[in-house]
């Protein structure tokens, strides 16, 4: 039986059903009505036919919008076409912006009132530029810059305002997100972000920039993830208590070696808390002693790879063999920054050199443990092609380009930190349903608490 046959009723069964009034009607059809219905469908099935024809082989030459192949499991031709298809299902979810520090120094005050997000801000972020690049989410960076042994002292003792000035980035930050509720969703935790995504909004996370804003306690990372930070940089461009900094030029003498004692108490509570755990800006010993020690999986907030452009603050191809695809065993993804200096040599940085970083890091680790922290607004010099928050389309446009798949992309664009958000949830749960208690350990080095 023909598959267009199919589709009517044999002429038995047209000669017997009555809609279940009496299914013992003898009286047949009249034929005229059964060859108007038999010229009909064979009509509409060669039209059928011919459309598909139309659709699956001359498709090229149809505008992006009517191509039939995007509807049938297939891929558009056009990279530009692809990528804002796949950020309408999957939208940008950015490791590292700082929004914040431009409210603080530039010009604002720590004002909010004085903001107007609507139109265009002097940087790199707005809300419209926002929605233009197709942001789903991201984290406004709550940060302030490390005083180091030079103004803290050997031992980081000196008292600073750096918990101070944490807390009111975190309260310009969360003010902001509370101005423009039909814009911005506050959100703690994966769940927190997808659900933003599906209500239309952008997800707004806290991320503290380096723990020398925890004022050597750990009691104020517990005070700090009461307040929705999410995660902890280990440190910014000095040293501090916990561990050890790459700095920014190479050769950065180290403290610790590594972590210290003090820091793997740290991770244990971000591991109990359910607090990321960041190795932007670690020395390389301290990014192999945390992938080697933390019980959750673990994030670079905005670094790109080392071997592509040689800078301290990129991630070398020893420790990206340690997670994912690598020799490890570590969940972790490498968020690629933006910055043009961390990119390529100064003048040459684009959107091409952006995306040789992604694909070297996936080379090693896995496209499943690669995403994109930009450090938008916290930058100065940025790659041509990705000027502000409404380019990402081009980068994933230009990995499209290269042979990456929509669901490949999709996991770059945040659906791979969103894994490793939910794996750090998980150890939280268990770490708290096992009885592991708080972490009360004191810096040994302060004199104030007899210990």
């Amino acid at each position: 039986m023909s598959e267009q046959t199919a589709l009517l009723p044999s002429t038995s069964d047209a000669n017997s059903y009555d809609g279940g009034a009496n299914n013992h009607t003898t009286e047949p059809l009249p034929a005229f009505n059964i060859t108007v219905r038999s010229v009909t469908w064979g009509l509409l099935t060669a039209l059928t036919g011919i459309g598909l024809v139309v659709f699956l082989f001359f498709q090229d030459s149809l505008p992006d919008n009517i191509k039939m192949l995007p509807w049938i499991g297939g891929e558009p031709k056009d990279p530009m076409t692809a990528a804002l298809g796949i950020l309408e299902k999957a939208p940008i979810i950015d490791g590292h912006i700082d929004l914040p520090i431009l409210i603080r120094y530039g010009g604002y005050a720590n004002n909010v009132s004085g903001v107007d997000l609507n139109s265009k801000m002097p940087a790199h972020v707005d809300i419209p530029r926002l929605r233009k690049g197709r942001v789903g989410g991201f984290f406004w960076s709550v940060y302030v810059g490390c005083a180091g042994s030079e103004v803290e002292g050997e031992y980081f003792l000196q008292a600073s305002w750096r918990v101070r000035d944490t807390l009111e980035q975190i309260d310009v930050a969360k003010l902001l997100i509370e101005k423009y509720p039909d814009t911005f969703h506050f959100a703690r935790n994966a769940g927190d972000v997808r659900s933003a995504i599906a209500n239309g909004k952008i997800a707004g996370l806290l991320g503290v920039e380096g723990a020398h804003q925890l004022g050597n306690s750990i009691s104020v990372l517990r005070q700090y993830q009461a307040l929705g930070v999410s995660y902890v940089t280990l440190t910014h461009t000095c040293h501090n208590a916990f561990a050890d900094s790459c700095g920014m030029t190479p050769g950065k003498e180290p403290l610790h070696n590594g972590l210290s004692a003090l820091g793997f108490s740290l991770i244990d509570e971000m591991n109990r808390l359910g607090v990321l755990v960041d190795l932007s800006h670690t020395s390389d010993a301290t990014a192999i002693q945390a992938l080697n020690y933390s019980k959750a999986p673990v994030i670079w907030s905005h670094s790109s790879a080392r071997a592509v452009h040689n800078v301290p603050r990129n991630v070398p191809d020893d420790v990206l063999r340690l997670i994912g695809a690598g020799v490890g065993q570590t969940d972790a993804v490498v968020m690629v920054n933006f910055a043009s200096y961390f990119v390529a040599p100064e003048g040459l940085a684009t959107v091409e050199t952006v995306a040789n970083h992604v694909e070297h890091i996936a080379s090693i680790a896995g496209k499943e443990h690669v995403g994109i922290g930009s450090d938008f607004d916290g930058i100065e010099a940025v790659p041509a092609g990705l000027e502000d928050v409404s380019k990402y389309p081009a980068l994933i446009a230009e990995l499209y380009s290269r042979g990456w798949k929509k669901y490949e992309l999709a996991g770059l664009t945040g659906g791979n930190l969103l894994r490793i958000f939910e794996g750090a949830e998980k150890i939280s749960r268990e770490m708290k349903v096992a009885g592991v208690q708080p972490i009360y350990d004191l810096y040994d080095k302060r004199t104030d608490i007899p210990h």
